[in-house]
């Protein structure tokens, strides 16, 4: 049986287990819309001007490797990152590309009928809750979108997230979604979480009267009086960025830019970054971010590759940067695995209205932490950045790489209860091999 258990449930039933979890956390930063593999991580100046990325590129820390010019600070990283420059798959429709990447291929033609998110499937395999702090294992990290092409972002990183068949407990939480507060710990926070500070310490305040009330019915058994406690301590005060040192939020701090096309809001990619740092502090094993307006088409609903990369390709280097030291400040590098990808990448060639189209045949992929192999350039595309010429990485190694951080395969094994086709999932994967040597 594929299904789910409450949090009281699962802390009358854990056990077995924590013997094949890693104390390993997955961070998945997920660039909506489709990054261009070349404005990110494989510039191609030496290609004609139409193909080369247009914002130039930058010397990295490793001999010989630059990045797209807006990766500035994570060029001078790039020896704690590894780039993997041959991923592809086959699907270049939005809905369905997400589908199939965030399901880390499980649906092979990302038609949502079959699979559920790679966050689902831990999720189920490690525990729907932390067992000590309650947090959730599987969480999912949004802001609300107002221009119109972000909101259809949103919706599909929601659909490749879900986890159908395996039960509603382990789909992820997210702080301002719809999900009901007190089943399965999942907390209502209003949507303007992250810019009302106000906002979200009042609801909390109020949800943990609700609890209060919830522990004065008689006939709560100590299982729901410890999922209770668990509920008002670290869970909470996880989501909460404004208990984090002042200093460290305003070094998180995107605000200052703003992004959308049609309508624009500022960046909050840096807040939601370091909310995932603290939920994988406290527990957490799956943090999906939602980076949404990655679709650069220069058309009537999106910008350019020039204007596009000067939004969003800035504010994640900028977080992505301050999210790589903090985590090593902490001594959390290899505990925390951060994953960059999106749906898939852009055309080669520049169109031309100064956009790129979809491309699925390659696209961006990287790496940092996890106690994996880092300062690696994998792979090689040809030419023009448009196919791999060496082995090409698929969807399904992404997954294999994180399964594989996250569990202990061989002890896996030894361990009954676990439904034969999740079980085979892990065992099965394959990872990327230059990354797990």
């Amino acid at each position: 049986m594929l299904g789910s258990l409450s949090l009281p449930q699962l802390l009358r039933a854990r056990a077995d287990n924590a013997s094949f979890v890693k104390n390993k956390s997955v961070v998945l930063l997920y660039l909506s819309g489709g990054a261009s593999q070349i404005e990110t991580f494989d510039p191609k100046m030496s290609a004609p001007s139409e193909i080369r990325s247009v914002n130039g590129e930058v010397s990295t820390s490793l001999p010989g490797v630059t990045f797209g010019s807006t990766m500035q600070r994570l060029a001078t990283r790039a020896h704690r990152m590894s780039v993997i420059r041959s991923h592809h798959h086959k699907i270049g429709g939005h809905e369905q590309a997400h589908v199939h990447v965030l399901t880390g291929g499980m649906d092979p033609t990302g038609n949502g009928k079959v699979g559920f998110g790679m966050g689902a499937l831990y999720a189920r395999l490690r525990g729907a809750n932390h067992p000590e702090t309650g947090i959730p294992t599987n969480c999912l990290l949004t802001v609300p979108e107002i221009d119109g092409q972000y909101r259809k972002e949103l919706s599909r990183v929601r659909k490749g997230s879900r986890s159908l068949e395996l039960g509603a407990s382990y789909a992820p939480f997210e702080p301002g979604g719809n999900s009901s507060a007190l089943n399965n710990m999942k907390l209502s926070i209003p949507s303007n979480r992250f810019e009302n500070r106000r906002a979200l310490l009042a609801s909390i305040d109020s949800w943990k009267r609700q609890v209060e009330g919830l522990r004065s019915v008689d006939g709560v058994d100590r299982f729901n009086q410890q999922a209770v406690d668990l509920l008002t301590g670290k869970a909470v005060d996880a989501i909460d960025i404004t208990k984090e040192d002042p200093a460290v939020v305003a070094k998180y701090d995107t605000s200052e830019i703003q992004i959308g096309f049609k309508q624009f809001r500022p960046s909050m990619l840096g807040h939601k970054m370091l909310m995932a740092r603290r939920l994988c502090e406290a527990g957490a094993g799956f943090i999906t971010v939602h980076s949404a307006g990655w679709d650069m088409h220069a058309d009537g609903n999106n910008p350019g590759m020039q204007t596009g990369m000067a939004m969003l390709g800035t504010t994640l280097d900028h977080a992505v940067s301050v999210f790589m030291d903090d985590v090593a400040s902490r001594g959390l590098s290899d505990n925390i695995l951060l994953v960059i990808t999106g749906d898939f990448g852009r055309t080669p060639r520049v169109n031309k209205k100064g956009g790129r189209d979809h491309w699925a045949r390659l696209g961006t992929l990287a790496f940092a932490g996890g106690g994996l192999e880092m300062g690696k350039i994998i792979g090689q595309s040809d030419r023009q950045a448009g196919e791999p010429i060496t082995t090409p990485y698929t969807t399904k190694h992404l997954m294999g790489t994180v399964m594989q951080t996250l569990f202990d395969v061989g002890k896996m094994r030894l361990v009954s209860g676990i439904p034969p086709q999740l079980r085979r999932l892990v065992e099965q994967s394959s990872g990327i091999p230059e990354l797990m040597s």
